[in-house]
């Protein structure tokens, strides 16, 4: 039997005789001494055979190949001091095979070296292929297993310390208009309909508040069939939460207890609390996103007022026809920005124009408060506006500012873009920095100008703040999104549990009374049979375990994921599927690859 793992042994167990079974890493021979890198799970120990004082295991020792599984026992013994390893847990340590058996060798060629510290520069898809030889390498192995201690941290404190139960909802459910786009699953026993995969488990932790259950929880599978990004996969885990009779206030501490326990079990960093608070549309004027980065300065700053009346057509008229015109202030930018870069073809002209944004007019404060710009803007700007600006920015000689004129939305995101771009480039920030802050006070909806309609910002079932009932469409919603280093970890509102208030915000976003009941009808009667007020919050495992083990891509912290493509390289998953059941389930497709 084993009687340890490769990465448990220390000088503690010196003298011990061991039983060991793993993978070998790395093989060395020298001079006749084999040395043999062992892994498992747990580590890394470093076994020896020779053919004097282990005779028994060296015929074999010599035949091992890397990644050959082998069982070796043997004694523990203490290190020469002049090959002692301080890079690894058990380098003080070394096991003398009296005995080592090959389980399983390799009998194709490995496809990359997996010890290889070059096996990250492999390509992806390769990597992806043959995932299962990837999960060997420590460095994804370490990821999951940080992933497992998220997991179960998260479990102890709610479970042991907040008495929340773990209820599993339904994975096939009905589709729902609002949101991506569902995955569809035909059925067989009811021909011509269809289920859906549940995009979160919104309406279902709802309706266990109905119940009573009062603090619901769940590591919950979530399925959306959209464009893939590093941080997006068509499934991915969420941590759901639900919770009645609780304020706003008592689920944001109560979340704020919960990350810090994370952090400190699993990192053994304390954070200081409470975290920090803005407010949307603070966020939107200080950042130019909902998602601020606050590691480091460079703040918007709104100067519509300043130039709305000035001889400079693009900032006057971006503000008459209802848009703005905002500065981004950059100190030392004089020196080290030039024009090249801002002008058209120019790296930062090239991020504010990804967002939609035609161009940035910018100028530079010289030595005496002197102001250097050149064409229109040069021209039509007084004097009195240029101070104004000077001192609504807070220049001083040697800084940059940047301008962004037009509607709010292109804005904010081409400057977002760009502010981002120069933290990285001007190395303003504080890697080792995390912080986290609540974005508060979300609009209830937002205008689609394609479908030319209000739709919900977070869902429908966000409750609208009490003092603005008298103007939905205008409302604030009771909703809260936390925040890591600019990248959102999770989010969530209070809920809307009477039904007329439901009513009247489907009425906002288009759905009429029929069409309500037809698809929510369930909720609609639910909440007229005693809903307690509740609220709650949702956040991406994924994500969230990603920033922990620094990675930039939830793939590497996800055991078997999907490419872009939306699609497993390890099972060349989808696949086509015979006729029969196809025909079983009433289904016929229309594809046609020559119509591509």
């Amino acid at each position: 039997m084993r009687t340890y793992y490769c990465g448990e042994l220390r000088t503690s167990t010196i003298g011990e005789t061991v039983t060991l079974y793993g993978w070998v890493d790395r093989r060395r021979d020298h001079g006749g001494v084999v040395f043999l890198d062992m892994r498992d799970r747990a580590g890394i120990v470093q076994i020896v055979s020779d053919p004097e004082r282990t005779p028994n295991s060296y015929p074999t020792a010599e035949d091992v190949r890397n990644e050959y599984v082998i069982k070796v026992s043997g004694r523990v013994s203490q290190r020469p001091q002049d090959s002692i390893n301080p890079n690894l847990p058990t380098g003080e340590v070394e096991v003398y095979a009296e005995q080592m058996e090959v389980l399983n060798a390799v009998r194709q060629q490995l496809p990359f070296q997996i010890a290889s510290e070059e096996a990250d520069a492999v390509r992806e898809n390769i990597r992806l292929k043959y995932r299962y030889l990837d999960l060997r390498r420590d460095r994804l192995n370490q990821n999951l297993h940080l992933r497992h201690q998220v997991v179960k941290a998260i479990r102890r404190f709610l479970e042991d310390e907040e008495a929340f139960t773990e209820v599993e909802t339904p994975i096939l459910t009905r589709s729902t208009p609002e949101g991506a786009r569902d995955y569809l699953v035909p059925s067989r026993v009811n021909p011509g309909k269809w289920f859906a995969l549940p995009q979160s488990p919104q309406l279902f932790k709802q309706l266990l508040m109905v119940s009573g259950f009062d603090r619901y929880y769940q590591i919950a599978r979530c399925f959306r069939d959209e464009d893939l990004r590093a941080d997006r996969q068509p499934e991915f885990t969420q941590l759901d939460m639900e919770m009645s009779f609780l304020s706003e206030d008592e689920i944001i501490d109560l979340n704020e207890r919960l990350i810090c326990h994370i952090f400190k079990t699993v990192k053994g960093i304390d954070l200081p609390r409470p975290f920090p608070r803005l407010t949307y549309n603070e966020a939107m004027s200080r950042y130019g996103t909902d998602r601020p980065d606050t590691r480091f300065g460079l703040e918007l700053v709104q100067v519509s007022d300043i130039v709305q009346d000035s001889g400079f057509k693009v900032f006057s008229e971006a503000v008459k026809s209802g848009g703005l015109v905002k500065a981004l202030p950059i100190p030392g930018g004089n020196e080290q920005i030039s024009n090249v870069r801002i002008k058209p073809g120019g790296d930062l002209f090239k991020e504010a124009a990804a967002a939609g944004a035609k161009g940035l007019a910018y100028m530079r404060v010289r030595e005496g408060m002197e102001i250097d710009t050149i064409g229109a803007i040069k021209d039509n700007l007084s004097e009195e506006q240029k101070q104004e600006l000077l001192r609504r920015t807070k220049a001083q000689p040697g800084h940059l500012l940047l301008f962004g004129a037009g509607d709010a939305v292109t804005v904010n995101k081409s400057l977002d873009r760009v502010r981002q771009a120069l933290g990285e480039e001007l190395d303003l920030i504080d890697k080792e920095a995390m912080n986290l802050l609540w974005v508060t006070e979300f609009p209830m909806f937002e205008w689609n100008p394609e479908e030319k309609r209000l739709e919900s910002l977070h869902h429908p079932f966000t409750a609208p703040n009490p003092d603005d009932l008298d103007d939905l469409k205008t409302a604030r919603a009771q909703a809260y999104d936390l925040v890591y280093n600019g990248i959102e970890i999770g989010g969530g509102s209070l809920r809307i549990y009477q039904r007329k208030v439901q009513e009247q915000v489907f009425e906002a976003i288009g759905l009429s009374l029929e069409a309500a009941q037809e698809q929510f009808g369930f909720l609609l009667d639910a909440l007229e049979y005693g809903t307690p007020p509740h609220g709650g919050i949702a956040y991406g495992l994924d994500r969230l375990v990603m920033l922990l083990a620094g990675e930039d891509s939830i793939r590497d912290v996800i055991a078997f994921p999907k490419t872009q493509q939306a699609s497993c390289l390890l099972t060349e998953a989808p696949s086509n599927v015979d006729e029969k059941q196809l025909k079983e389930l009433y289904v016929v497709s229309t594809y046609d690859p020559e119509m591509e």
